[in-house]
């Protein structure tokens, strides 16, 4: 099973970058290049233990909805998202969050099962480890982009 790990430093408080990764409106920015919308479940706002939110989103030319659904929360230290629908056979996310100087080490663990056996293993080292890598990475640079600016207050009322 392939896993992708991204440490992210953001000089900003941790519950902030914390609660701007759980922030369903904050994923709906990082993702508008899939036109990717919440079209079930948790739809806005942030979403907390045993929430589940399903996606909607075009990746590789074709819509797909992925249901996922948080198994594991700490608040502010990690949270875990899992897949319950969707076109993996399987996959874990981890967030992980740890001070560091003045700001927050923040830590993505990404593991996921492709489908369609020896094709998807294919898949995985031709492209999709990669396009996942991007994908994630994206994400975090508008995570870190709203923690370090004022832009966080748009999303999160603390």
């Amino acid at each position: 099973m392939p896993r992708i790990e991204l440490k992210t430093e953001i000089n900003a408080n941790k519950e902030i970058v914390f609660d701007l990764s759980r922030s369903i409106d904050l994923h709906k920015i990082s993702t508008e290049h899939t036109n990717e919308e919440a079209i079930a479940g948790k739809t806005s706002g942030l979403i907390g233990m045993n929430e589940s939110v399903t996606w909607r989103a075009r990746h590789f030319g074709i819509y797909q909805n992925l249901t996922s659904k948080i198994t594991e929360f700490e608040r502010p230290n990690y949270f875990v998202d899992e897949m319950q629908k969707g076109a993996f056979s399987e996959f874990k996310h981890e967030h992980h969050f740890a001070e560091l100087n003045s700001g927050t080490l923040m830590t993505d663990f990404f593991d996921y099962k492709s489908p369609f056996g020896i094709l998807g293993k294919l898949a995985d080292k031709l492209f999709l480890k990669k396009y996942m890598t991007e994908l994630l990475s994206e994400r975090n640079q508008i995570v870190k982009e709203f923690a370090e600016s004022e832009k966080w207050k748009e999303l999160i009322t603390e």
